[in-house]
């Protein structure tokens, strides 16, 4: 096992700050190993510094994860997950009960004598690769799931939270340590990205959850693909908030402040864009900016604060380029839009004017930035809410019910979550929680979002002595016709109920079983009591 001394000075000072004195309380020390293997703590990679992003000065440090932890973690991971299953259950049943709702179907046979069922089993282990911005609750979702149903879990944090990885992995081992249950049941890596890349091409992983950018969430997805291995993925948002005509106001403005600047615009549910029916535009803009010169910005560990700073210094010079670039593209910067010069990655909370149309707003800044734009009519408020190639969030202010079932019906917006005088942020867990179109398609937490974690399996169950077939169809008669070359000619007789569809749906059958060289030439006539005799001549390959 790797050790590191805790006897660096700049670290021991650092721990004495009053302000950290909480991380003592949850595991962590000056210098930390980076790697949760087998129930034993290591690290043989990289030193790697955690800083605040209020000062940019350190915390502590972390020995991340090298190919050689990350293989003797795997390794003990697959044994893990074959003695893994109804413990996890007994010991989760805290995840409101989906442990014992993990529910399959009974399905009425057509068959005489049969029964038809579901059946949900583990995949074996997931792998889990979370973002900085919310990395414990992005664990959470997809771990306590991935667990009730019986799974073991893979998880990588981001480079630039290791301290989080490691504080989350030390309750979950104690929780495991407490029960007598296996530690590499969760497996937990601090690391850049060759391991993550580990994680996405190794064929002991059936399921990656992937959060983060769109860009790299498809390299994630392509390189799983190639395995057929199955992803999960949270991607980029670009959420939108509709703001009609008979909209209650004062709600709209808390909602949309919330929404836009908490967090310091590093959630991917945080409003991007603002649509204003244009009878109402300017009195929803000044309110706004009212509120806007309200807006405490300091040290997120201090009381009060609302807008903290952005989590590295390569966060903020992209808000800066983003500034600029929106300028160049017609953007008019109402408030804000400029740095807070300071030892953190302060920025100003930034409010632009500017077309729909505009490429820049296709994108996602990741930032306290929000577009604001007008519309005349419902119709054209939709169409801007879907023109933007992500999905994830958005939100609708109306008190009209034809406004609301258009808004969430068919003709209404395309994203995964689709809300009616709330923000776009504040996601309950006990709905699924994802995007379309480049906000990847995944979905985790509530709902039925278990099932992405397990594998199904039809069962057909034959209680009886016959074999009919499905479809209404019956083998008739079988007429041996010799042999020739390395096969044997045999004629069947088939008889099919003579319905439109079903008889459509067999000629097709046919066609293709004829083009795979399966059957040599077939005859379709008519029956008694309307059915269809068919006559086939099979070639049977010896």
């Amino acid at each position: 096992m790797s050790e590191l001394s805790t006897t660096s000075p700049a670290y021991e000072m650092s721990f004495r700050k009053k302000e950290y004195e909480f991380l003592k309380e949850i595991g962590l020390g000056p210098r930390n190993l980076g790697c949760y293997v087998n129930g034993v703590w290591q690290g043989n990679g990289p030193v790697v510094t955690s800083v605040s992003p209020a000062d940019n000065q350190p915390i502590a440090e972390v020995a991340e994860a090298s190919i050689q932890d990350y293989e003797e973690g795997m390794q003990a991971c697959a044994h893990a997950t074959k003695i893994w299953m109804q413990e996890i259950i007994d010991m989760c049943d805290f995840a409101v009960g989906l442990s014992r709702q993990l529910n399959g179907s009974v399905i009425p046979s057509e068959r005489p004598n049969h029964m038809m069922l579901e059946m949900w089993n583990p995949l074996g282990i997931v792998g889990v690769i979370t973002a900085f911005n919310f990395p414990c609750a992005v664990l959470g979702w997809n771990a306590c799931i991935a667990l009730v149903c019986g799974n073991s879990v893979v998880w990588k944090g981001a480079p630039t939270t290791p301290l989080i990885t490691i504080a989350m992995t030390k309750v979950i081992t104690g929780v495991l340590e407490k029960n007598n249950l296996p530690g590499a049941i969760f497996t937990a890596f601090c690391g850049g990205a060759e391991v993550g890349q580990a994680i996405a091409r190794d064929p002991r992983i059936p399921l990656v959850s992937f959060t983060g950018s769109s860009k790299v969430g498809l390299m994630v997805q392509q390189t799983v693909n190639q395995r057929y291995g199955k992803c999960l993925l949270e991607l980029s948002g670009n959420n939108a908030i509709i703001v009609m005509d008979d909209a209650d106001i004062e709600l709209a403005v808390r909602s949309v402040l919330f929404a836009a600047v908490g967090t310091a615009g590093q959630r991917c549910t945080t409003c991007r864009r603002l649509l204003l029916h244009e009878s109402i535009y300017q009195k929803v803009l000044e309110r706004l900016l009212e509120a806007y010169k309200q807006i405490k910005i300091g040290n997120p560990l201090e009381k009060g604060t609302l807008l903290g700073p952005l989590h590295t210094r390569a966060s903020r010079e992209n808000f800066v380029k983003g500034i600029e670039i929106i300028k160049s593209q017609g953007g008019r910067i109402i408030s804000g839009g400029a740095i807070i010069e300071s030892e953190g990655n302060f920025v100003q909370p930034t409010i632009v004017e500017i077309s729909a149309n505009a490429e820049v707003v296709k994108e996602e800044l990741f930032g306290p930035v929000l577009y604001v734009m007008k519309f005349q009519t419902l119709k054209e408020a939709i169409e801007i809410n879907n023109s933007v190639p992500q999905g994830l969030s958005s939100s609708i202010f109306t008190r009209r019910p034809e406004i609301i079932f258009k808004w969430i019906g068919p003709q209404g917006s395309d994203c995964g979550i689709v809300n009616v005088n709330i923000p776009t942020n504040g996601a309950e867990i006990g709905g699924a929680f994802g995007g379309e179109k480049a906000t990847g398609g995944g979905r985790e937490a509530g709902s039925d979002s278990w099932k992405q974690y397990m594998r199904r399996s039809t069962c057909t169950i034959n209680y009886g002595s016959e074999l009919p077939l499905a479809q209404g169809i019956n083998f008739g008669k079988f007429y041996p016709l010799g042999r020739s070359g390395g096969g044997a000619m045999a004629e069947i007789d088939f008889m099919s109920v003579s319905d439109k569809c079903g008889l459509v749906w067999f000629r097709m059958k046919l066609d293709r079983f004829i083009q795979d060289r399966w059957i040599m030439d077939c005859s379709i006539r008519s029956g008694a009591y309307d059915c269809v005799m068919v006559t086939i001549n099979l070639w049977l390959t010896i």
